[in-house]
């Protein structure tokens, strides 16, 4: 899979508010692929030149939905989006899972795993950040940056990820999202989080 475009039109699909309508032809392509699961490479095409998805041998002309009108754009997004279908389809890629091929055992335990660890860290962190504060400050120390980590930094990990897979075209380079957190998480508590079983942790200073 390749999409041939002009760079220029190729933007960043951060878009964790949803609204964000991304209107190029390069963005569209790279949606529909990104969206399908499906990794591909990228092709510098001239300024001003309509992106494509090409499979195999077949190449699909894309569209801008720029100044058109929304049924025009609507008929538009249809005939692409069925012409890639069809093209990847032909290409032998699957439209969906196949049940019947899915190891659901080992779906299970790669679930069951991280719960488990999740649930060895929770135990002990209530009493570490308590331990980690005065009572003056606690419940705000405690509350904002928990709830910043897990609501921002967790909540936009399918937002994050899918833009850098579709800025890539790597579906597995979202990953690198997540990994980075946990790698600055490391260093930033290995170098800053100090022992607290001996603190007191009724002290008001």
């Amino acid at each position: 899979m390749v999409i041939t475009a002009d760079p220029n039109e190729c933007s960043f699909q951060f878009n964790p508010t949803g609204t964000v309508k991304f209107t190029s032809s390069c963005d569209i392509a790279k949606q529909v692929l990104a969206g399908a699961s499906v990794s591909y490479d990228n092709a510098e095409a001239p300024a001003g030149t309509v992106a494509s998805i090409k499979v195999g041998e077949t190449v699909i002309p894309g569209y801008s939905s720029k100044g058109i009108g929304a049924d025009e754009a609507k008929a538009k997004d249809a005939a692409f989006k069925k012409g890639v279908a069809d093209a990847l389809k032909a290409a032998g890629y699957p439209t969906k899972a196949d049940p019947a091929k899915m190891n659901k055992f080992m779906v299970a335990l790669i679930l069951t795993y991280p719960v488990i660890l999740v649930t060895m860290v929770y135990g002990p962190i209530a009493a570490m950040l308590v331990e980690m504060f005065p009572t003056r400050i606690r419940y705000t120390s405690m509350s904002l940056p928990y709830h910043i980590g897990n609501g921002w930094f967790g909540g936009l990990l399918p937002t994050t990820a899918f833009a850098i897979v579709a800025q890539t075209g790597n579906m597995y380079n979202g990953l690198w999202y997540p990994i980075i957190i946990a790698a600055a998480t490391f260093v930033i508590g290995t170098l800053f989080i100090k022992e607290t079983k001996d603190v007191d942790i009724y002290a008001r200073d």
